[in-house]
């Protein structure tokens, strides 16, 4: 009897396991499912239209998708050209990352060669994902991210208006609200949603998505950085750096103390005209103490450490001293001209006409090490040496 009530108990057993794990398997690729990922089929992201070719007839030697593209847009001869000009650009600036980030690169910098699994998670915040489009941006803080972010919005609904509906137009979005965090779905966050699953869940992403960033001249962008955050009053900021700089750097007496009270806030320090200058914030970005303390600030961190360009193969880099056209190629690329938009951008751009003018006050050595911290972006995206201002 005894025996006979234990098997009973472990068939019982062994049937509510085998409904539970049938439950499990249902719920785990339904969700999936949910996430449009499917194995089985691989989804394939949007591509460069191939150059013209013009030694074949008509649709011989193309794929069907370009015959499509062709037949349906019947592009004129100036169109032809542009396209080809377009694919050349964006295939070299892959070929320069490539070659860059290859071990027999000539510039050396930490995370060169690591795997995609050995960037921390936290480090991955700045890929922003899209589900719907299957997009993934990675944003660089001063190129054009607050107008990439509203086009991120309208794609994802992920903002309603005061109305209660979704926005439709990136210029509708205020500002103000685009950078709160909650409102994208970046990769640090897979961790939270799908545990074990998450880094499975980004390569299948990277894999299938169109990845695309922005970039900038280095330089320039950290100039553009100083002037939005430290030559108008920032709270945020000016308590968290732009009092640091004044208390290590400004004025000295000659025991080395600082000579001058630094302001408890912003409105107090621009009140009184005490201000931490270009020069101080280039001391602020060399001094190891900086770093040894926290990593550096979104606004002035390399877009290498930011984007993670040797792990991640991007489909498509655009620049902002070309963002408008690069802006509209990429659109048409993911197929979305016809349904938003790119906002027109801010006038008051800074110039790389003036970095002479910005780094008169920073001595050559200080400049010189300078470009050796931002060398690998200037080297990744293409970005000449500035060599009138490391050599003077």
């Amino acid at each position: 009897m005894v025996t006979m009530a234990t098997s009973r108990c472990l068939r019982l057993a062994f049937l509510l396991g085998s409904v539970l794990m049938i439950v499990l398997i249902i719920i785990y690729w339904d969700d999936m499912g949910s996430l449009h990922l499917y194995p089985h089929e691989p989804h394939p992201h949007p591509t460069l239209p191939l150059p013209p070719q013009p030694h074949n007839r008509p649709g011989e030697g193309r794929t069907g998708e370009e015959q499509l593209l062709t037949h349906r847009t019947n592009p004129s001869d100036h169109d032809k050209e542009k396209t080809e000009v377009e694919w050349r650009r964006q295939e070299e600036r892959k070929r320069r990352i490539s070659d860059v980030c290859s071990a027999n690169g000539t510039v050396e910098f930490p995370g060169k060669l690591w795997a995609f699994d050995q960037i921390p998670n936290r480090e991955l915040d700045h890929l922003i994902v899209d589900d719907r489009h299957e997009i993934i941006y990675c944003y660089v803080p001063k190129v054009a991210c607050t107008n990439w972010k509203r086009v991120m919005v309208v794609l994802s609904e992920g903002l309603l208006t005061p109305e209660g509906q979704p926005y439709r137009s990136p210029q509708d979005v205020p500002p103000e609200l685009i950078h709160n965090s909650s409102l994208h779905l970046t990769f640090s966050k897979f961790w939270r949603r799908y545990g074990r699953l998450s880094r499975h869940l980004m390569k299948v992403k990277l894999q299938s998505y169109t990845k695309f960033l922005f970039v900038r001249d280095p330089f320039v962008r950290l100039i553009s950085a100083f002037r939005n955050k430290f030559q108008q009053p920032n709270e945020d900021f000016y308590r968290q750096f732009g009092s640091v700089m004044l208390r290590r750097y400004g004025n000295r007496d000659g025991k080395g103390n600082s000579s001058q009270r630094v302001p408890e806030s912003a409105a107090e320090a621009f009140t009184e005209g005490i201000r931490p200058t270009f020069s101080e914030f280039v001391k602020y970005l060399l001094d190891p103490e900086t770093e040894r303390k926290q990593p550096f600030n979104e606004h002035w961190r390399q877009v290498y450490r930011l984007c993670h360009p040797c792990q991640i193969q991007y489909d498509f880099i655009g620049t902002l001293e070309n963002l408008e056209a690069d802006s509209d190629q990429l659109l048409r690329i993911l197929g979305l001209e016809d349904q938003i938009s790119f906002p027109p951008s801010s006038r008051n751009r800074t110039s790389t006409n003036w970095e002479r003018d910005w780094f008169n006050e920073v001595p050559e050595e200080q400049r010189r090490k300078l470009y050796s911290m931002y060398e690998p972006d200037f080297k990744l995206f293409g970005y000449p040496k500035p060599e009138s201002l490391l050599h003077q």
